[in-house]
């Protein structure tokens, strides 16, 4: 397993990350036992990182998670998890007041029957709360030691570069991660997010790396999601997420990569992402132990450059406005350097 610096912090973290959505949930999920041995063989695999979340499986999975860390040295392990859902039918019980985010980190150390959380993030943006005060509620969760860093999830890039602006005015712990959707067959945090986190140092990491299993080629063939699968039990999600052409056309390639290299699909999707230092880790997520043994690989594995840019390049990505005017005009016309200087902003 290889390892990578989450954003501008000196934590390293695993560059494959076990996501436990599955844990505890009753449709396409696995119990107790089968959480365990799919932590048993991510750890024993060299993942060091594990994340969740209060909203998963109404907190079933933080509480099976609980019990399988009984197994493992805590301070061996980065554990992740969530809070902004709803918690309770109490108007306060959701968003990120300062109420509701001491309550949930509390709620979340209860259940996970640990001390502290090693990464605390915002699981959506919350355009009802200043963001000064979401930010030093957990400033304060952090000098008490009951939180390591700060993180967010699904947030807008200005969101993230005007939060950290404000908490390096401040004086608050900024964000060091953002966790959003990405993967070959959607690449929109290209425009605006992966930039802005760039610029202030804040890693990737990526939601859905194998387009919810689409990118594994266990889809191919079909039209539309079949009932009793994962696509299935979400298809009005994931139909117009994942289910067009493009997309379609996109995994036969990735599957044909894959022979090539005498990989699994799954292991080029993964491995992909890698291919940007931007991106810190994928949080895979798995029912069986087989998906987590098969995924590990691309703990290690670097896809051949030349097979990257040839994936990419099979669905481009229009930028748009104003990433084609820089393209075109901002960055040639300032370009007469006999060196870029080392705080060049890749744009995007």
């Amino acid at each position: 397993m290889k390892y990578r610096y989450l954003g501008r912090s000196g934590l390293l973290v695993s560059r494959l990350c076990l996501g436990t959505m599955t844990f505890g949930n009753k449709d396409w999920g696995c119990d107790l036992e089968g959480s365990r041995a799919i932590v048993k063989a991510f750890v024993e695999g060299g993942g060091n990182f594990i994340d969740t979340a209060d909203a998963y499986s109404a907190g079933e999975s933080e509480r099976i998670l609980a019990e399988i860390l009984k197994d493992y040295r805590r301070d061996e392990l980065v554990i992740a998890t969530k809070g902004f859902f709803p918690q309770a039918d109490a108007v306060t019980a959701r968003g990120l007041s300062r109420k509701h985010i001491v309550e949930a980190a509390e709620a979340s150390l209860k259940r996970l029957g640990t001390d502290y959380i090693d990464l605390y993030q915002f699981h959506g943006p919350d355009p009802f709360t200043p963001v000064e005060e979401s930010l030093r509620a957990v400033d304060d969760l952090i000098r008490a030691g009951k939180v390591r860093y700060l993180g967010c999830s699904n947030w807008y890039g200005w969101q993230i570069a005007r939060a950290n602006g404000i908490a390096a005015l401040k004086g608050y712990e900024p964000f060091v991660s953002a966790q959003h959707l990405y993967n070959l067959v959607r690449r929109d945090i290209e425009r605006d997010v992966l930039p802005a986190c760039a610029a202030e140092g804040v890693g990737m990491i990526c939601w859905s790396p194998l387009a919810a299993g689409m990118l594994s080629g266990k889809y191919r063939g079909q039209n539309r999601p079949a009932e009793g699968t994962r696509h299935g039990h979400q298809a009005s999600i994931v139909e117009n997420r994942y289910w067009f052409d493009e997309a379609l056309k996109l995994v036969d390639a990735v599957v044909a990569a894959a022979d090539k290299l005498g990989k699994t699909p799954s292991q080029v999707a993964l491995s992909w992402l890698f291919g940007d230092n931007r991106v810190t880790a994928a949080i895979i997520g798995a029912r069986r132990v087989e998906q987590v043994a098969e995924n590990l690989e691309a703990g290690e594995f670097d896809l051949p450059a030349e097979i990257r840019d040839e994936l990419t390049a099979l669905m481009p990505l229009k930028l748009g406005y104003p990433q084609e005017w820089t393209a075109l005009n901002g960055t040639p016309s300032l370009d007469k350097g006999e060196a870029h200087p080392p705080h060049t902003v890749r744009m995007p």
